[in-house]
């Protein structure tokens, strides 16, 4: 706090900086990239770093925009920890904002080589019973398009999920390449 001359109280809130209510549509291309233990920790610091970088990248927390993407980083990180955790191996989180088509990409890899998600298309429905796998139909129904591919340059695959910042309010399309 500053003191400001005439003043009632004699001190100022010291001002905030702007960066951080850019809005959607004035996006910077920007990239976080970071590996994280293979727990239910490293999941849940995955979410809240990108949740942070979000918010500082200009797509401010409690909006649409940026609960639909931390929820895809989350979906994604613990599926991750889940079905591709390999001990002593992490997982590596990789988050694009893209200015020019107003999209936010994720992208979640994992070591784990033998066991492949289905394809967005070919996702099977949980049964009523079942306690688990509604995680990638959720992604699929909040995404614009998503997929996995193997990795290049080890084992594993990466898991990935673009979502279109749409101008017009909460309408998200439902693609799958």
């Amino acid at each position: 706090m500053t003191s400001k001359p005439g003043s009632p109280s004699g001190t100022t809130e010291p001002a905030r900086p702007t960066d951080y209510l850019i809005a959607p549509h004035s996006l910077l291309d920007h990239t976080f990239e970071m590996r994280f233990t293979s727990t239910p920790r490293g999941a849940r610091l995955a979410r809240r770093l990108a949740a942070h970088r979000l918010d500082a990248w200009g797509i401010p927390y409690d909006t649409y925009h940026h609960d639909v993407i931390v929820l895809i980083v989350a979906e994604l990180a613990a599926n991750a920890v889940r079905h591709g955790h390999v001990p002593g191996r992490d997982f590596h989180l990789r988050l694009k904002a893209i200015a020019g088509v107003r999209t936010a990409r994720v992208e979640v890899t994992d070591t784990r080589a033998e066991r492949m998600p289905p394809r967005p298309e070919a996702l099977p429905a949980p049964g009523v019973e079942d306690a688990g796998g509604r995680g990638l139909l959720l992604v699929a129904g909040l995404a614009t398009r998503g997929d996995w591919h193997l990795r290049t340059d080890g084992p594993g695959k990466t898991v990935w999920a673009e979502y279109v910042l749409e101008s017009q309010g909460l309408h998200v399309q439902l693609l799958h390449s």
